[in-house]
């Protein structure tokens, strides 16, 4: 194995690793507000500076990668998509990170009624985005790109939730006036997620374009499933 295929290895073991420490901030945020569980909130906290921490080295491992080997074609594919995944990885820990506040802040104190939740499928929102996570995981670990496409149909149906939860938000408030700050943090969680799903089909983009050569950002979804 050559030096140049000893980094690229150690490079695919880190963004990995960040990979799964993302997925867990995500999976404990969901917890963690189900349970209103300050202590859980404040552990994905702690998470997010070992995210961090991999997001610097890793872009600090892919500069040193291209100096050093400038390395070329599906080589030099995979570093510049790295690149990008681990910035995607770092806003999705943001977002898990930022949810999780409003439980460790206690701006959100009492459970939300469940009527509510279920009319703006929250949960269901919640489990398609950690959904799209693993299958992203998974896409760039086995150098799946059929997997990683199949990311774009679970956004399809996060951006679906997301704009009819508008509606059934603003109807629920007519009558929760008193209330609306905690309407407002809801809706702010349901943008996060929403945002996270987008962020997945991102990184799913950058994988299938180091494993296929294609860029696929601006091609329409229809156009993908062809």
């Amino acid at each position: 194995m050559t030096n140049l295929e000893v980094e690229l290895k150690r490079l695919k073991e880190n963004i990995t690793e960040m990979m799964h420490l993302v997925e867990s901030q995500l999976t404990k945020s969901q917890q963690a507000f189900a349970e209103q569980d300050v202590g859980l909130a404040k552990e994905i906290h702690q998470i997010e500076g070992r995210v961090d921490a991999h997001d610097l080295s890793i872009d600090k491992a892919c500069e040193n990668i291209i100096a050093l080997y400038n390395p070329v074609a599906s080589d030099l594919r995979f570093v510049l998509a790295s690149f990008k995944i681990v910035a995607h990885l770092e806003r999705i820990g943001d977002h898990a990170d930022k949810i999780a506040r409003y439980v460790r802040k206690k701006q959100i104190k009492n459970n939300y009624d469940k009527e509510l939740l279920d009319s703006v499928r929250f949960d269901e929102m919640f489990e398609i985005a950690i959904k799209m996570v693993n299958m992203a995981i998974e896409a760039f670990v086995e150098e799946d790109s059929a997997l990683a496409r199949k990311v774009f149909s679970q956004d399809v149906i996060m951006n679906e939730i997301y704009q009819a939860s508008c509606y059934q938000i603003d109807a629920y408030t007519s009558d929760v006036i008193p209330h609306l700050d905690r309407i407002l943090y809801l809706f702010s969680i349901i943008n996060k997620l929403e945002r996270v799903g987008d962020l997945c089909k991102n990184i799913s983009e950058e994988t299938i374009f180091y494993l296929d050569a294609k860029t696929l950002r601006h091609r329409k979804i229809n156009k993908l499933e062809e």
